[in-house]
């Protein structure tokens, strides 16, 4: 084993009995590893360390990019032929690559180490071995584990494995004061807007999950009501309900009407007076509206296909149809979470088709012979689509983009106008 470190308003719809198509099959997604290119960013003193292929160190160095500045927060012990024929200790070989790695970056104060294929494949426990060697690194460094890999998670469940694991450790609530607890992870700067607003509102304390620094993890207990910043957290969620936290029921932030009915719920858990919220949001959606204006004219009418890929697109589909006037052809996404969903389902138009899970040749079949004007899809269809004449947006980027928010609406729908225009241009 050795160790690789990469350089307006619609009709109310009932969410439980809403029709959704479910499908099994094929599917064209990535892995839960992808998670840790925007994780290793976010928990500034942690280190992400696969234990797996030289395949996982490829994928996770493509998708995060070249590195030139600075020494990145994640690598890969690499499982060699040996390893997986049973011939050397692995076990030994993983404390081995640890104890180097630590040795060589004092500033880790906590290394994750994380599930692949082949490591779960041959069965290696990471979570005795996490445990074995939180002792031995105890108390400089705390050592988790959760699993990255494709055969237990997709793309964005990797952050929900990730987080998952941290609740555990997380300290309890030493008062019965009531604090907000956001979930999910948000670039800085929209993390630090929303906590301006928080502050102007009244709404507090406020702690965000995951925190900048594994040194300052968030308090949970009884009086913890959780706002999700992302939809595609449910064992965390679970997890923190475990220990006593309340989540509101809220859209995601995402548009005006997401963030302001986001904002809303955690003012309304807090007893702030209607008049002091629309006091303090008025000017930031009057904004943000103007904003969007301009796009507007670019996406109305527009139709739009939705392959299932970060979870987000439900969310998506809510915005792009009610703020800018899209017509969804079909919404699918890889797992519809009815409970954490159910704000969002009540606001999608009456004839949308929703579809879970994916069969990706049934799902491509019914693409083509729609012919949407853009199709949001993973890295490994947007080609082919293009090819074919079919404008894409990739899906990832909808995740590394800070989209959240009040001050990014307009960065948002940019991000589905833009391939429209270069389309256009294309074929002028």
């Amino acid at each position: 084993m050795t160790v690789h470190v990469s350089p307006c308003a619609a009709p109310a719809v009932d969410p439980v009995t809403r029709e959704v198509r479910t499908e099994s099959g094929q599917r064209e997604v990535f892995c839960g590893l992808t998670g840790i290119v925007w994780l290793h960013r976010k928990i500034q003193d942690a280190f992400f360390l696969v234990v797996g292929s030289r395949t996982c160190a490829h994928l996770i160095q493509s998708a995060a990019g070249v590195m030139i500045f600075a020494e990145p927060r994640f690598g890969t012990a690499i499982m060699e032929e040996k390893d997986l024929a049973g011939l050397t200790d692995a076990n030994d070989e993983l404390d081995r690559v640890v104890t180097q790695l630590l040795d060589r970056r004092p500033d880790i104060k906590l290394l994750f180490l994380v599930g692949s294929c082949p490591s779960e494949v041959i069965k290696l426990d990471l979570s005795r071995a996490a445990l074995r060697l939180s002792q031995r690194f105890s108390p400089g460094v705390r050592i988790l584990n959760y699993s990255g890999s494709g055969i237990e998670t997709t793309f964005t469940q990797g952050e929900d494995a990730c987080l998952a694991s941290l609740v555990p450790v997380l300290p309890a609530v030493e008062d019965e004061a009531a604090s907000l607890l956001v979930v999910g992870s948000l670039a800085d700067v929209v993390e630090d807007q929303f906590k301006r607003m928080f502050d102007a509102l009244g709404v507090g304390p406020v702690a965000f999950f995951p925190p900048r620094k594994s040194t300052a993890l968030p308090s949970v207990g009884p009086n913890t009501k959780i706002l999700m910043a992302q939809p595609f957290l449910p064992d965390t969620v679970r997890a923190l309900q475990e220990r006593g936290a309340k989540r509101l029921a809220a859209p995601f932030p995402f548009g005006v009407e997401g963030t302001t009915a986001w904002l809303r719920a955690a003012g309304d858990a807090f007893g702030i007076a209607p008049a002091h919220f629309d006091k303090v949001t008025e000017p930031n959606r009057a904004r943000a509206e103007r904003a969007l204006t301009a796009y507007k004219s670019e996406l109305a009418g527009r139709r739009i296909f939705f392959f299932p890929d970060s979870q987000l697109e439900i969310p998506l589909a809510r915005f792009l149809a009610r703020e800018l006037s899209m017509q969804l052809v079909e919404v699918a996404t890889p797992y519809l979470h009815r409970e954490h969903l159910a704000e969002e389902l009540k606001l999608l138009p009456l004839d949308v088709a929703l579809t879970e899970g994916q069969d990706v040749d049934h799902q491509l079949d019914r693409c083509r012979a729609a012919r949407p004007d853009i199709v949001v899809c993973g890295l490994g269809l947007a080609n082919p689509l293009e090819a074919e004449g079919i404008t894409t947006k990739w899906s990832i980027e909808l995740v590394f983009t800070p989209i959240q928010g009040y001050e990014q609406a307009a960065d948002l729908a940019e991000l589905f106008a833009r391939p429209l225009v270069r389309r256009a241009k294309l074929v002028a």
